[in-house]
């Protein structure tokens, strides 16, 4: 990684407000770490729960000052926006039906933002979550992680230079076991088992918008038509732990998307394949050094991180040498830290590096809602074909 440019240009690092993320939070932990690994965020506030006594017990063992732990995610924005060292950025990682409502009210605030996924439960509120972006031009990253490792962009490269050919075939796959179990909760229900709190379909918010993400970002092509399956494995689950697609490609392309939380033994395999007329791509997040090169009319070949013939977008998201691991981590860092880069730019008035904006953005998240509203629709109607 380069020297920070958002010292460059701003003169400080970035001051960051949380919303959400508070004790026993997995992934409000990795959104502060990861903007922590680069050094250009400053965490200021925050509202870690929606219990106002455990959000002030949170903030303090974050060491947040104490007038700068809020009970209230408004309150805190309002408050924020008026103080002349204020927070620059709101991080939203609330449950899914709660996004919509944070994220617009910071946008219309003035704050950049960056929100965990699915950016929201419903396609009316995605659409107008994108377009109050649009007309703001204020800066929105939505953490799909996985686009920031080193070999996703490394694939990207690949195909935008042209290396694997016209696209005819693409695989993808998230497969995880930690829904094998026979039982559902049944006290104290997580909210993702909620339909109102964690969307219409637990599996293709939780991780199949990730595939589809994946899908989009490596392949820059869109889906046309899907013809779906979806519902559960488990007996007598209410929630859908399992998901398969047929895809049409915008290019005519054929695909093949299939995800699910119940494969015992499984941890998290989201893996990738795409097929062109020069050769094909194929990736695993469980071994994420690796990404394999099949040449049409040549040997196999192994890209690693910083190994011979990483392209610039690649190696701009390596921050340790050759044959040293880099991951979870560090591809969420990515987000955040290209994230900030588009940040500062626009608050300084300045370009942002091109290689700094690919992080996934509102239209990114725009069509990840609008391919699970697709999924839903062609299940319902027996699979048949849905135009998306």
């Amino acid at each position: 990684m380069s020297l920070n440019p958002v010292i460059s240009l701003l003169g400080r690092k970035l001051r960051l407000a949380v919303v959400g993320g508070g004790p026993g939070s997995f992934i409000g932990a990795m959104h502060r770490q990861a903007a922590r690994i680069d050094d250009r965020y400053e965490l200021v506030a925050g509202v870690l729960s929606s219990n106002p006594e455990k959000a002030r017990k949170a903030g303090a063992e974050l060491g947040l000052p104490s007038d700068r732990i809020y009970g209230d995610a408004i309150e805190m924005m309002d408050k924020e926006s008026q103080r002349t060292d204020g927070a620059d950025v709101i991080a939203v990682m609330t449950p899914n039906d709660s996004h919509f409502k944070y994220v617009t009210a910071a946008l219309e605030r003035g704050f950049d933002v960056i929100c965990d996924k699915p950016m929201t439960n419903t396609l009316e509120e995605a659409e107008a979550l994108h377009k109050q972006v649009q007309e703001t031009g204020l800066i929105f990253c939505l953490t799909h992680n996985y686009t920031g490792y080193p070999m996703v962009r490394q694939a990207k490269s690949m195909v935008e230079n042209g290396e694997v050919g016209t696209i005819r075939l693409v695989q993808v796959e998230y497969v995880q076991g930690g829904k094998a179990d026979e039982k559902d909760p049944s006290k104290d229900v997580p909210w993702r088992y909620d339909p109102i709190k964690g969307g219409p379909s637990l599996v293709m918010g939780d991780i199949g918008t990730h595939a589809h993400n994946l899908l989009r970002f490596i392949t820059g092509l869109e889906v046309d038509e899907v013809c779906s399956e979806l519902g559960t494995v488990v007996p007598g689950r209410k929630v859908h732990d399992y998901a398969g697609a047929l895809l049409r490609m915008k290019n005519g392309a054929r695909g093949i998307f299939w995800v699910t939380q119940t494969a015992a033994g499984v941890e998290n395999c989201l893996r990738i394949r795409v097929s062109g007329t020069k050769g094909s791509l194929e990736w695993m997040q469980e071994v994420p050094q690796a990404l394999t090169f099949k040449p049409l009319n040549g040997p196999s070949q192994n890209r690693t991180p910083n190994g011979p013939g990483t392209l610039p977008l690649a190696a701009r998201s390596c921050r340790m040498v050759a044959g040293h691991p880099e991951g979870f981590h560090e591809g969420f860092a990515n987000l955040y830290s290209d994230a900030a880069e588009a940040i500062a730019a626009r608050r300084s008035g300045k370009k942002a590096d091109p290689l700094a904006m690919y992080f996934p953005n509102s239209f990114d998240g725009l069509m990840g809602v609008k391919f699970v509203e697709k999924v839903v629709e062609s299940a319902r109607k027996n699979g048949a074909w849905v135009k998306c």
